[in-house]
């Protein structure tokens, strides 16, 4: 069952081996280099040895990393210059004489952090310049965690950024919000730029992005830093740059992992036993006499027997990951590239989910003159899901003894015969089922920089295409309980572009510094997708390759056009680095406003920072490295309404008319030509501070948002054809607090220790919903509370025999839940609900603790959620009590047991009580094991770096929850998609980074 995972794993254990075994001899390493090598020490500036340091020849483009004692060795001769750099340090060049031995002394930078360069959107800024709300993904995250998206190395990592995997099916992506819910019925994540050209509304997804291309990942989080976007802008900005080129001979990178899937915790079923007990239990409390020991004559021969079935056992595999990517770059100073590809290929824990992700990248920068610079981001995914799939809820569900097959070998389609309620839970493995998308994106750009009296000035093209074609098939047969044979077949493509104009212009006056930038661009997307079905085959031996085989046929076709054109200019301004202005002002127009409007919002910001510790006063300070205050007010947009929804539309509808059916067309959509955007006013205080030479640095911000014109459906009168328009008129706040912290516990010679917290707290609250001052009970609104609540009845235990329950629940027995009658009327009705919590995190919070020893290191990493409460479908049944198994760790009421907790198994929950339980938990989210490996041997090797690792993911969760996983949303029989009922799953690898120069 392994063979595809031990292989790979072999290979490295065999390759570490022998890497090992020349570790220990580097006498012999030595020996075998070139009389023309150099070698020596990277020292600081007390003397210690700086582990990790680069060396590179300015003349030969060679690179070499000090080991863990400092020392390095590089190929080089006298004349040529070697350039030693180290992050944090002051860079260094040497140009060597006759000595063979040089030893270096690197100083602290301790503003390194400071000069940083971060994107920004349209353009980049020193970290010093930033006023608005910017922050950078640590390298770490991006660099060293087997991930398969990039939004899981972010989940915890960064303030106010909450990404949540409410699914792991594997290729799926999870789900990231930026400060919180601004709007109530309008999409809430942020917007995804990648090299500078969208990815969000092209129809590809992060999922779509190798994370071993990306070399940085920056967030904008404020208005001041979302404006320059505009209505993309209003739920945060995600920012990637991928790796480019650098200037020297070609180096060549593996970076490829192999590990196991297991399910992180089994919601376990009744055993044999205590699924029977559970049967007489059940007919005891609903008093019936008790005719055989299982529910169905189906289950007595095995229960004869003496035989069980673990279907969950069953339902479920050996997960197995691997991924390998290679990557080429190098180039001359005037033509870079970057060269890359990956294979990705993971078999679920569930039987029947599979993932494979193909991708190649091209990046490429052309300096064709002094003054005119070009360039490409070309890339190609292509995202496999096919197969089909086992039912964990069904094998949940199932009788230990159920019958699994047929005397024939083939699935029994009831294994619980007569019960017709749930099937066989692997029937889905039967079927035929193709799922695939492809992402062809290509991007180039053009850059002139202007000389003489238009120095500083600079123009920018940037050009974008995106082909997006997908692909979704199903045939179910009849051995999967289809006796007429069902096809389904879809395809869809989105064709999208990007222009962009950019000038920007930057220049220095004495103390003065300014820069603008301008912009002019053009958006649009093209969506168009067909469908076919049939129905009725004479067999299925065709299935899904001939649909015009089955009897009845269907046909669908849809198509639509989004436009988005906008301008948009940015003014910053520093006067001698202390007094920062930033101002942003962006107009859009969307094409999916109605005619009764311009189109057109104009979203304006405005931001100040004052770098405190560039002031007089602050020169000699002893305690402060950095101290820098920032204020930023602006307003955002929300388009927040589909394609056409502005418009009345008909839909069509096959009638019966003189005995014949005919097509007709019924009211559809009542369309709104006046709808405007959903705005959100933004306000935002940040400090950044570093003292003790940097030791202790980070940031703390507040922030609040107030959003109105929210669209939503105001009810209409049915006798107008119609029961809703929707209509821009309700409002919300969101405010927020968020701490980054980073600390440097303990340096010294062979042993470091590094500490990065994140907290943040986040509260939305409606303060409007129709003008009327009324709650909207049917869709769970209040006002002055979260847009996501509970609001249900408030359980106060369990009645038990000899209670009364005649003055407060008189349809209650012995069994029944119990709960408060609020409303003190001697009944338990819809009036007596309340709020009993809200589904986001009041805070969330991250802690990383990494620790270096010599070439070893260690990250852990620990990330908590608190303050969830939600409706945990793994504790309600209803009626189906009786007619299935459940988990074991549920227990029910007896007369006995007197549980307070639990109903009894006669309980049909008629009120739909949702078990709203606390959904909190902490992580130990993953820890990761390096060893990185020292450059004598790398020098025998010819290798110009070499890393392995072992890493585990998702190893532990301290919860109170009681079911799968806190974090995943689990669908019951006929509330949602069983296909997504896939738990949270722990994952082990082994992995290995090697560079070949």
């Amino acid at each position: 069952m392994l063979k595809n995972l031990l292989s790979p794993i072999r290979c490295m254990l065999a390759l570490l081996a022998i890497f090992l075994m020349a570790e220990i001899n580097p006498i012999s390493a030595l020996a075998q280099t070139g009389s023309t090598d150099v070698s020596g020490t990277v020292l600081d500036a007390k003397g210690l040895p700086i582990p990790g340091a680069t060396i590179k020849n300015q003349n030969t483009a060679k690179v070499a990393i000090s080991d863990g004692n400092g020392r390095y060795r590089i190929a080089a001769t006298k004349g040529e210059t070697l350039v030693y750099t180290f992050i944090g340090y002051t860079s260094k060049s040497v140009v060597l004489g006759n000595d063979t031995q040089v030893n270096v002394n690197l100083a602290e930078e301790s503003d390194k952090t400071l000069n940083d360069v971060v994107v920004i959107g349209y353009g980049t800024q020193k970290r010093s310049d930033v006023t608005g709300s910017v922050v950078s993904v640590p390298k770490a995250r991006l660099s060293q965690l087997p991930v398969t998206n990039v939004l899981q190395s972010i989940e915890g990592a960064v303030a106010g950024v909450n990404v949540t995997t409410t699914s792991s099916v594997p290729g799926s992506q999870p789900n990231a919000l930026i400060r919180g819910q601004n709007s109530i019925t309008a999409g809430s994540g942020p917007y995804v730029v990648v090299d500078g050209v969208p990815l969000s509304k092209t129809g590809g997804s992060l999922n779509d992005i190798n994370p071993n291309d990306i070399a940085s990942v920056e967030i904008l989080k404020d208005a001041s830093a979302t404006a320059i976007y505009g209505t993309n802008g209003s739920n945060g900005v995600i920012l990637i740059t991928t790796k480019r080129g650098t200037a020297g001979k070609p180096v060549i990178r593996y970076s490829g992992y192999a590990g196991i899937d297991n399910l992180a915790h089994i919601l376990e079923p009744r055993s044999g036993a205590e699924y029977v007990q559970k049967y007489a239990d059940f007919l005891k409390q609903t008093g019936q006499v008790q005719q055989r020991p299982v529910p169905n004559i189906g289950e007595l021969p095995a229960y004869n027997a003496g035989t069980t079935t673990d279907w969950v056992k069953e339902a479920t595999q050996q997960g197995v990951i691997q991924d390998h990517n290679v990557g080429i770059s190098g180039g001359s100073q005037d033509v870079k590239y970057f060269i890359s590809g990956d294979y990705l290929k993971q078999k679920g824990v569930i039987r029947g989910y599979d993932f494979k992700r193909i991708g190649l990248r091209s990046n490429l920068d052309v300096n064709v003159t002094s003054f005119l610079t070009v360039g490409t981001s070309l890339f190609l995914t292509s995202n496999n899901y096919d197969g089909g799939r086992a039912n964990l809820l069904f094998a949940t569900a199932m009788s230990p003894y159920g019958q699994q097959y047929n005397a024939n070998g083939t699935y029994a389609i009831y294994p619980m015969s007569p019960e017709q309620l749930y099937t066989n839970p692997l029937l889905g493995l039967t079927t035929t089922q193709i799922s695939r998308t492809t992402n062809i994106n290509g991007n180039g750009y053009a850059e002139v920089k202007f000389p003489g009296a238009l120095t500083g000035l600079k123009f920018r093209l940037n050009a974008g295409y995106t082909y997006f074609p997908e692909r979704r098939g199903s045939y179910i047969g009849r051995l999967a309980n289809d006796l007429n044979g069902t096809a389904s077949s879809f395809n869809a493509s989105t064709n999208s572009y990007t222009i962009e104009n950019i000038l920007t212009y930057s220049k220095d006056i004495k103390k003065h510094h300014f820069d603008f930038t301008a912009l002019y661009s053009a958006q649009e997307r093209k969506y168009n997708s067909t469908t076919a079905g049939a129905v009725g085959f004479v067999n299925d031996e065709l299935g899904l390759d001939n649909i015009g085989a089955g009897a009845t046929q269907t046909s669908g076709s849809f198509r639509d056009r989004y436009g988005l054109n906008s301008q948009m200019g940015r003014l910053f301004y520093s006067y001698d680095s202390k007094y920062l202005f930033t101002l942003t002002a962006r107009r859009d127009g969307s094409s999916v406003f109605g005619a009764n409007t311009t189109k057109y919002g104009v979203f304006p910001s405005a931001a100040i920072g004052w770098n405190i510790i560039n002031e007089d006063f602050m020169k000699n300070s002893k305690v402060f490295n950095n101290l820098k205050l920032r204020l930023s007010y602006g307003k955002t947009g929300n388009e927040a309404v589909g394609v056409y929804n502005t418009i009345t539309t008909d839909g069509s509808v096959r009638y019966p008319f003189n005995g014949i059916s005919t097509i007709g067309v019924v009211p559809n959509n009542l369309g709104n030509i006046s709808l405007q955007w959903e705005t959100t006013k933004t306000a935002n205080i940040g400090l950044d501070f570093g003292i003790l030479n940097n030791r202790i640095s980070g940031t703390v911000e507040a922030y609040q948002n107030k959003t109105s014109g929210l669209l939503l459906n105001r009810s209409l009168p049915i006798i107008t054809g119609y029961s809703r328009v929707l209509e821009n008129i309700g409002k919300t706040t969101n405010k927020g607090l968020e701490v980054t912290l980073n600390t440097q516990n303990f340096t010294g010679k062979d042993f470091r220790w590094e500490t990065a917290i994140v907290f943040a707290t986040n509260k939305n609250k409606i303060t409007d919903l129709y003008g009327d001052g009324k709650n909207d009970l049917g869709n769970r609104w209040f006002l002055g509370k979260p847009i996501r609540v509970i609001y249900d009845y408030q359980m106060t235990g369990v009645w038990q025999t000899g209670e009364d329950v005649s003055k407060q629940d008189p349809t209650a027995r012995p069994g029944s839940l119990k709960f408060a009658d609020l409303n003190g009327d001697g009944r338990i009705t819809a009036d007596d609900r309340t709020i009993l919590g809200q589904i986001d995190p009041k805070w969330t919070g991250g802690l990383t603790n990494t620790f270096h020893y010599k070439n070893i290191n260690l990250s852990i990493f620990i990330q908590t959620a608190q303050g969830m409460t939600k409706n945990n479908q793994d504790l309600t049944y209803g009626d189906e009590t009786g007619r299935r198994n459940t988990p074991a760790e549920i227990g029910y009421w007896t007369a006995e047991n007197m549980s307070q907790t639990r109903p009894a198994l006669s309980y049909n929950n008629t009120l739909g009580y949702g078990y709203a339980s606390d959904a909190s938990y902490t992580r130990i989210k993953d820890v990761t094991l390096s060893y990185v490996f020292s450059q004598t041997l790398l020098d025998k090797l010819h290798l110009g770096g070499l890393t392995v690792y072992a890493s585990g993911r998702n190893l532990y969760t301290f919860t109170n929850w009681i079911g799968w996983d806190p974090e995943n949303n689990y669908s019951s029989r006929g509330s949602g998609d069983w296909t997504n009922n896939y738990p949270l799953t722990r994952t082990f690898v082994l992995g290995l980074n090697v560079s070949l120069r």
